[in-house]
């Protein structure tokens, strides 16, 4: 009999942009045993680890100048016109697993710009998905990551609103409605990945069945923690972990109900590993 009864959320695990990125990699690595990838594959470093063993070699960009005649993997987050114009001078093949989602955000943006709009997306400076966004504006567009530091902007009479694809939908329509308080004409384009936002409502319903809750997660992730922050404020008793070593039976006592979930960016085989761990408990 185990000490701890543990189970895992079903909805948690990588969304189908990162499977599919992932399934990429493999098939690849599998084929001719070593494949470069544009920046981590995924924002966990377990993962990243697991693949790398098998071959998987990390670049960034300034790698990706000197590199000639190879193959190269596109992740998820997508990537600037400028990195497929890096692989046209250098024969690079570009294995281009960028999210349909992604994809489609950019294309949004890019025709945006060509119409002489004025855009402003809402989002994470720095982060890779970003960074494509902004590569279809010629980097015009600004990036903010609150209404706060928005308004520290000379903005427009119209704007044109977008939205890294992983944000909340609801921070978003805020952001709409309190400009358009201000008497700003606001043209919000809603491209939020919904298999991401509504995780946020499937974690509070999870969490609030268990008497603890383990969210495992890279520290990478702002996905990780954003979902982590939506079960502690459901579930008090929640624990970030980024892998199975960093649990701690103090946390526990015999008999608890456990739960077991994690980031878009959390791959199955590590929430076992937590499970298996937890099950071996001794309480």
């Amino acid at each position: 009999m185990h000490s701890l009864n543990v189970t895992i959320d079903k909805n948690s695990g990588f969304c189908f942009g990162v499977v599919y990125a992932i399934q990429m990699a493999e098939d690849l690595l599998e084929e001719q045993g070593y494949l470069y990838c544009l920046g981590d594959i995924v924002h966990n470093d377990e993962e990243v680890e697991r693949l790398q063993k098998r071959g998987l070699r990390i670049i960034d960009h300034d790698r990706l100048k000197e590199l000639h005649g190879e193959a190269v993997l596109i992740r998820a987050h997508g990537e600037p016109p400028e990195t497929y114009q890096t692989a046209l001078q250098n024969n690079l093949t570009l294995v281009d697993a960028s999210c349909p989602v992604v994809l489609k955000l950019q294309n949004r943006i890019k025709t945006s710009f060509d119409k002489g709009q004025k855009i402003f997306i809402y989002g994470k400076h720095g982060h890779a998905e970003v960074l494509g966004l902004l590569g279809q504006t010629n980097k015009e567009a600004v990036v903010f990551e609150n209404i706060g530091e928005l308004l520290q902007h000379e903005l427009p009479p119209k704007i044109t609103l977008y939205s890294q694809t992983t944000k909340s939908t609801g921070n978003f329509y805020r952001i709409k409605e309190d400009l358009e308080a201000r008497g700003y004409e606001v043209d919000a384009n809603d491209t939020i990945c919904r298999q991401v936002s509504n995780r946020d409502k499937d974690l509070r319903k999870f969490a609030a069945n268990f008497d603890k809750v383990v969210f495992v997660s890279g520290t990478k992730s702002s996905n990780g923690r954003v979902l982590y922050e939506v079960c502690k404020a459901t579930n008090p008793d929640t624990h970030f972990v980024s892998k199975a070593a960093e649990l701690k039976p103090s946390w526990f006592k015999f008999g608890d109900n456990v739960g077991i979930c994690g980031a878009t960016s959390t791959p199955m085989w590590l929430m076992e590993e937590v499970r298996d761990t937890l099950l071996e408990y001794d309480l």
